[in-house]
């Protein structure tokens, strides 16, 4: 279920850079939440790169702050 969750989220991302209104939106975080630590769950981001590419965008929004941040 995973792979195919992830696969629609690349397949979404090949027409827009965000989940919702063509900008970062609540949705972008609460994905980001999970799948930005896919890889500790045995997936392989790297076989969805829209996927890594929007994770890449997320972290470097000047909004984005860590969870490892306090």
């Amino acid at each position: 279920m995973g792979r195919e969750a992830l696969a629609v989220m690349d397949d979404h991302l090949t027409q827009h850079d965000w989940f919702v209104a063509d900008r970062y939106t609540i949705a972008d975080i609460a994905l980001f939440a999970y799948t930005h630590v896919a890889e500790d769950g045995g997936f392989t981001l790297s076989d969805y790169p829209n996927v890594c590419r929007w994770l890449n965008r997320v972290a470097s929004h000047p909004s984005h702050i860590p969870i490892t941040e306090e």
